[in-house]
């Protein structure tokens, strides 16, 4: 998906999709029931260097979604933390209450949503869209007319954006020679959404009806990528079960808040 970023390839590229999603489930449904704060802060740290070692791509497109992640996570819990009960008030105004127990509860729930996000930009990083729904039609049997509409849809995207940018840059030059009340408010978003649809819809249609002559029907079909399950499936099984009991023997080890129930 991000091949344009790539430094290095790992196990982690070649391993199946399925048991990609399969586990990313399996760890939304631990994390849940993981109340032990140290721990779920030694798993947050852990599933980080996992997707920094494994990601293979530039440390600028990593920050990047890091970024958004924290952003994401930290104002998420700002409701729990602003308005939790607790009986160490830390801080206090008006409708805010910031106790020692809400901060945490707030914090807590910001390393649940960081692990699964920093597991699901691993596959991200490391999955190709084509062998996705290669896999999903060999292994889950779906259907090749919805995988391949999805496929193509995925890859209609970039051509939508490309669209958009030239339309741009085409109207910069229109509006140039045409009076300035012709493309004020409304009027420029007309300009752009209109020609933008049409375009697409065109685009559409022809594709649609290319893949129709094509034959992408239901039946029977040969598949040119082949996505078995390997060996990489069973080590990034165990990758992540040795990080789960990692993460539990440090935080009864070297427990750095020792809360033992964050709720």
């Amino acid at each position: 998906m991000y091949e344009q970023f790539k430094i290095y390839s790992t196990f982690l590229n070649e391993a199946n999709i399925i048991t990609k999603l399969i586990l990313g489930i399996i760890l939304f449904a631990v994390v849940i029931f993981i109340h032990n704060f140290d721990w779920m802060l030694y798993l947050t740290i852990l599933m980080f260097i996992f997707m920094v070692s494994m990601s293979g791509v530039r440390a600028k497109l990593i920050l990047v979604f890091v970024s958004m992640m924290l952003l994401f996570s930290l104002t998420s819990s700002l409701f729990m933390v602003f308005y939790g009960d607790g009986q160490t008030m830390l801080f206090e105004w008006g409708i805010i209450h910031i106790s020692k127990e809400s901060l945490f509860r707030g914090l807590h729930l910001s390393l649940r949503t960081l692990t699964v996000s920093f597991y699901g930009l691993s596959i991200a990083f490391t999955s190709e869209v084509v062998k996705i729904f290669y896999s999903l039609m060999q292994h889950l049997k779906i259907k090749p007319k919805y995988a391949y509409a999805f496929m193509a849809a995925i890859r209609m995207v970039p051509l939508m954006f490309e669209s958009y940018f030239q339309l741009k840059n085409a109207l910069k030059m229109r509006y140039h020679v045409i009076d300035t009340r012709q493309y004020r408010g409304i009027k420029r978003l007309k300009h752009l959404l209109i020609p933008l649809m049409s375009q697409n819809i065109r685009r559409a249609h022809r594709l649609s009806v290319a893949m129709e002559k094509k034959g992408f029907h239901d039946g029977e079909r040969t598949y040119y990528y082949q996505v078995p399950f390997s060996y990489r499936d069973i080590i990034l099984i165990l990758v992540v079960i040795i990080m789960m009991i990692l993460s539990y023997i440090l935080s009864v080890q070297l427990p750095i808040t020792h809360i033992h129930d964050a709720r």
